[in-house]
This record gives structure tokens, sequence and C-alpha cells, in this order.
């Protein structure tokens, strides 16, 4: 079991490492745009993607705004309440994740992935999900 849990907490950091080294982004603003992409008009409530990135309000404020300095990201105040702001994916933030997108599935192929075998990857993944629900 504890080589499982370092695992656990080392791959993230190698998947971060890698994303650092060939983009020049860490997997949290990664994630980030990620959630924007996937998200009704790539927009979403600050804190909803702050819980969806698993980090504080606080956190996700640093990250959006490093993202927003280089015209990734936008926010915007969320209508219909004045006092709420929504992180807004840009045109050139969903090219810059089209950019990254491959040098992390091959960080996750390198990294997990080829290391599985003759594993059956369908019932992995059925797990993974069912874990996430």
């Amino acid at each position: 079991m504890r080589s499982l849990s370092r695992v656990m907490y080392s791959l993230p950091k190698a998947l971060d490492a890698d994303l650092e080294r060939e983009q020049r982004m860490s997997l949290s603003e990664y994630m980030t745009l990620v959630h924007l992409s996937e998200a009704s008009c790539r927009a979403m409530r600050m804190s909803e993607l702050a819980e969806a990135c698993s980090l504080s309000l606080s956190g996700m404020t640093h990250i959006v705004t490093r993202l927003q300095s280089q015209g990734l990201v936008e926010r915007v105040r969320c209508e219909g309440d004045g006092r709420g702001w929504n992180a807004v994916l840009t045109e050139a933030g969903f090219a810059r994740l089209n950019e990254a997108w491959p040098t992390n599935l091959n960080s996750i192929r390198r990294r997990l992935l080829d290391h599985l075998g003759g594993m059956d990857l369908g019932l992995l993944a059925k797990a993974f999900g069912d874990v996430a629900t």
C-alpha cells in the first residue's frame, strides 16, 4: 500500500514537471484550461472552477490571473449576480490547450499506461470513473 500512495503522490508531480519542461505550463494551469474547454460556453464560475480543479478559491484566482495575463482566459462578471465572476476560455486559450494536450497525453502514456501491460484498460477506466463519482 505504501508504494501505491507514493505513486498517487508522485504521478501528478511528474505530469506537472513534463508540462513545465515542454510547455512552460503547470498541471494546474492545464487542468484549468481543460475544465473551461469542457464547460458550457467555455465559462465557469470561479468557485466552481476551483472545486473542479481541487484548489482553493484564492489558488484558482492566482492561476486565472496568470492565464489572463497571457490572454488565455478572461474574467467576466456573472450575469444576474454582480458579486460573482466567471472565468472564460478565450480562443487563444483554446488554441494553447490544443498545443499542450499532446504533451500531457504522452506523459500519461509514458508514466502510467505503458506500465500496465496486459491489464484491461476498459476495466481500469471504469474503476477510475466509479471512484471519481
